[in-house]
């Protein structure tokens, strides 16, 4: 059932759930996602397979939001490379969702199963991956959650085309775009930095996905114990700003030039001398020769298995309000101390477009809120990067969980390094979860 405008007063005709039923055979849940559980669907007439996506109505307000979004961008575009909506039900408690079925593997899964692979391979995927963002751009929607995990090859035949799955985060760019949201590891610095944004985000996730099929690690990771996640995202999103990313030997050094030059192109801080997508498939190692086919599977491998294997990075969406992205900023990084980290570190330093948003963003010394207390503290001294840190330790707290990780007073409820030794944990800590508009107070975990 196409949507329409509503006239005020007008009755909204629902779909009978029976309709999916007598037409669709829904099978096992596949998966569950942020916003919707996804099912194997069989065409009764046809039997044909397709992909359901179910949202429930009564998950919330930005359930609902993400479906009608993705269902109206899908309803725009038409490409070979981008998944089709092929019918949609609304009933009066869910959306339906049927999509065309990619039963070809991951990117990730197909690279390890290659007994060759060389920058032409990664060029041909990437290529696929521009055209698809360049007809996007066109029609002026932004993805704005390109990554490796989106990206899925249509079936299992050889030359298997790439297409672009996921899009209950992309937008409409009329105008630029504030409220920020992605997977962070992918996220843009003008992202990071809270400025406005738009169709330039996706090509700087473009650059990450070169980066990491070209050396099997991300750009921009950070050395850290286990558990220390604020630590590790602090100094992520402070390289992020600051472009804070290098071509490591040995892993770059059978790259040619022309890759990393794509690269540096794609990820640059400054979004008006980023390369678009169409630039991009323009430049000479994407469309000319420039690709070597020597082949890089064993490094490549090696590297993604110890990053990514064990543990792919999990989304983490921002809350489009901004007080609520403050705070995450605020529990990631000391914004106040960026600028003075870097200068200690011997670095540039964010670009100065971001600095009146550090500055915007810096809280005072001490912030007190209902039983909860954050601290100002200067950011640790950078240890030597070690490209065999396995990042399989790194879990981010699914997006109903907002906040990180908070350390509170111990008050007779919850503890912390001053409680008795009768607490099984030394250093006690809550995630602060969403509250409603009118509700500050986090909630409390008791002591065991």
């Amino acid at each position: 059932m196409p949507f329409g405008c509503l006239t005020l007063g007008e009755k909204k005709d629902y779909n009978n759930p029976s309709e999916v039923t007598d037409k669709y055979d829904l099978g096992q849940i596949v998966k569950s996602e942020e916003f919707c559980e996804i099912f194997r669907a069989k065409d009764k007439n046809t039997l044909k397979m397709f992909t359901c996506k179910k949202f429930l109505k009564k998950d919330g307000r930005k359930v609902r939001k993400a479906a009608k979004n993705e269902i109206l961008i899908l309803k725009m575009v038409k490409h070979h490379n981008i998944l089709q909506l092929v019918d949609v039900f609304e009933t009066r408690k869910e959306y339906f969702l049927f999509l065309e079925l990619a039963t070809g593997r991951e990117v990730f899964d197909w690279i390890l199963d290659q007994g060759y692979y060389s920058e032409r391979d990664t060029s041909n995927v990437v290529r696929q991956v521009l055209e698809a963002v360049a007809y996007l751009h066109s029609q002026r929607i932004v993805h704005r959650n390109l990554k490796l995990e989106n990206l899925v090859y249509f079936n299992r035949l050889k030359h298997s085309k790439i297409v672009i799955s996921d899009f209950h985060l992309a937008k409409l760019e009329n105008g630029l775009i504030k409220d920020p949201c992605g997977t962070p590891e992918y996220l843009a610095p003008e992202v990071v930095g809270r400025q406005r944004y738009g169709r330039p985000v996706d090509c700087w996730a473009i650059g990450v996905i070169v980066y990491i099929l070209l050396s099997g690690n991300p750009p921009f990771y950070d050395e850290m114990e286990d558990d220390d996640y604020d630590n590790h995202d602090k100094n992520l999103f402070l390289k992020i700003l600051s472009g804070d990313y290098e071509f490591d030997s040995p892993y770059w050094d059978d790259i040619s030039d022309s890759a990393k030059s794509l690269v540096a192109s794609l990820m640059e801080v400054e979004q008006d001398q980023r390369l678009t997508a169409q630039e991009a498939i323009n430049h000479e190692w994407i469309s000319g020769n420039a690709a070597s086919n020597k082949n890089i599977r064993d490094g490549v491998c090696g590297q993604i298995e110890k990053n990514f294997a064990k543990a792919k990075w999990k989304v983490f969406f921002l809350s489009v309000k901004q007080t609520f992205f403050w705070y995450f900023l605020q529990s990631l990084c000391n914004l106040a101390a960026l600028g003075f980290e870097l200068q200690n570190r011997g670095t540039q330093g964010p670009p100065a477009q971001f600095q009146g948003a550090l500055h915007a963003l810096s809280p005072p010394a001490t912030l007190q809120y209902p039983q909860l207390t954050l601290l100002r503290a200067p950011l640790s001294a950078q240890r030597p990067r070690s490209p065999s840190r396995s990042l399989t330790h790194r879990i981010y707290p699914p997006s109903s969980l907002l906040m990180s990780q908070r350390q509170i007073p111990c008050n007779g409820v919850t503890g912390t390094p001053q409680c008795p030794s009768k607490h099984p944990h030394k250093h006690r800590t809550i995630r602060m979860a969403r509250q409603s508009s009118t509700s500050t107070t986090p909630p409390h975990t008791p002591c065991q």
